[in-house]
């Protein structure tokens, strides 16, 4: 049985006791949203500061939430963002609830790929790898977290939905953090 089927199934355990022999709309729906945005939602937690297993924890909580969202019939305009919206709060309550102690994201086994056998190469993009880790780790937690939602793919309103920001706002961090990360250029 693979994670992804075991988280699924305990998902939809703490959903309802009783299991259908066919799931609901509602639940299909959901098991497309989970299925499409839960790597997203583990890699933004994980980029918060939190461990894999308090990632999994709100992601559940996440797709839980989303659930009883929709079976109240409440509004399904921007659920991306709406999505990550939730997943970023659950995210800064649990780091409060831990002492706000976070761990560095090469803690949680994201190795970087062998660019390739050329030990000068490998070199140089170490070199890189680490300027631009550097000025990443020094924008401010805001940025941090608008520059990762974009990685991950969100438009600008999903951004300023999930941050509770403004459209200009979101514009403006994205362009401050990208143009730090441009501005200081490796040192071969």
């Amino acid at each position: 049985m693979s994670i992804l089927t075991h988280t699924l199934d305990s998902f939809f355990a703490r959903l309802s006791a009783e299991r259908r022999s066919e799931p609901s709309p509602l639940e299909q729906e959901v098991t497309a949203w989970f299925l499409e945005l839960r790597e997203p939602l583990l890699r933004y937690t994980l980029s918060l500061g939190l461990s894999l297993a308090d990632g999994e924890d709100i992601a559940q909580e996440v797709f839980l939430a989303l659930f009883r969202h929709l079976r109240a019939g409440k509004p399904r305009d921007n659920l991306r963002g709406w999505i990550f919206r939730v997943a970023h709060n659950l995210a800064l309550r649990r780091r409060m609830a831990i002492g706000n102690r976070t761990a560095p994201i090469e803690e949680h086994g994201f190795a970087v790929a062998d660019p390739g056998p050329d030990p000068e190469a490998l070199a140089g993009w170490h070199r890189e790898h680490a300027r631009l880790r550097a000025i990443f780790n020094a924008l401010s937690e805001r940025d941090r977290n608008c520059l990762t939602l974009r990685a991950e793919g969100l438009r600008y309103r999903e951004i300023a939905d999930a941050l509770d920001m403004s459209l200009g706002a979101v514009a403006l961090s994205l362009s401050r953090s990208l143009a730090k990360l441009a501005a200081e250029p490796a040192r071969r």
